[in-house]
């Protein structure tokens, strides 16, 4: 089965940038909601133990960070383009940015701004997960004001892209840094309170957004866990089986390996044995009594393996 199903929630900003994807192409899928925290029973089968949210599953081929699940759209859909000027390499490279310092900097303001009154459930997991296990709340609380003042340097570089009127980013078209940049104002103008100020001080900017957010999120039909779980059992895994020699891990098809998420997150590792390396991905197989045999898919930047 080649439908596309996300595993989501609509609040979380990364499925925003996977949802907008989805909206450049015009494309039909299946979404199925899930736990904003954990435990998520119905993810679980499908990843091994990945708890991030969007995972986007086609079959029995789970995609897990959205670097991974955009990289599969592209080439499954590879038109309208994501790249429409070229450059999907220097693309990627702006994802390391504002996947990582620039969305960390708007998590530390919302600490910073609603600290000590931060819904318990929330805090308890989202501040372990991004800052480590000995993140300081009271220090977001002191620094707010140049968290802030990082923010809106950042922002203005999206306000200076915009300066010669040009409706999207790099020009005519939309593509991958347009939805890289969206979510990030799209999650700043929801949660931060200083957001909607900040934001009004960059008109081309806000007028931007209006523009990407009319893309809207394609076609998307509700569809149960149970139906997901369903598909992914009764589907086989399709991975073309290939590891790439050069990577330094030096590893054989079959081999037993784990992933796991950089940084201090405490995220569990996925365990399954090796079934494809390249530059960009790694794949395991694994097996699970609910879904049977699956393929789970990972970024190699970003993640370790071994």
């Amino acid at each position: 089965m080649s439908q596309v199903i996300l595993h989501h929630y609509p609040q979380s900003p990364v499925s925003e940038k996977v949802r907008v994807v989805l909206g450049m192409k015009g494309l039909d899928w299946q979404s199925v909601q899930i736990p904003r925290y954990p435990p998520k029973p119905d993810l679980m089968p499908l990843t091994g133990g990945y708890r991030r949210t969007p995972v986007m599953q086609i079959g029995a081929n789970v995609y897990c960070d959205s670097q991974c699940i955009i990289r599969e759209l592209e080439q499954r859909y590879p038109e309208p383009s994501l790249f429409p000027g070229g450059g999907a390499g220097l693309a990627w490279g702006v994802s390391r940015w504002t996947d990582g310092p620039l969305f960390i900097a708007i998590i530390a303001a919302i600490f910073g701004e609603q600290g000590h009154e931060l819904p318990e459930e929330f805090a308890n997991d989202r501040g372990p997960l991004y800052f480590g296990p000995n993140y300081d709340v009271d220090t977001f609380m002191r620094t707010l004001d140049e968290t802030l003042a990082q923010i809106r340097a950042q922002f203005s570089w999206f306000d200076q892209c915009l300066a010669d009127d040009r409706p999207f980013l790099l020009g005519e078209q939309p593509g991958l840094a347009d939805a890289l940049g969206y979510y990030l104002v799209w999650f700043f103008r929801g949660r931060v309170h200083a957001g909607p100020a900040m934001l009004r001080q960059f008109p081309k900017l806000e007028s931007w957004e209006q523009r990407v957010q009319a893309l809207g999120h394609g076609r998307p039909a509700d569809l149960s866990a149970d139906r997901a779980l369903e598909i992914a059992r009764t589907s086989r895994p399709e991975v073309m089986e290939w590891i790439d020699p050069a990577d330094p891990l030096q590893v054989s098809v079959g081999q037993p390996i784990g992933v796991t998420p950089h940084g201090d997150s405490g995220d569990p590792t996925v365990r399954g044995r090796i079934a494809r390396l390249t530059p960009d991905t790694i794949v395991l197989r694994r097996r699970d009594d609910r879904v049977g045999d699956v393929a789970v898919h990972f970024p190699r930047a970003g993640y370790r393996a071994g």
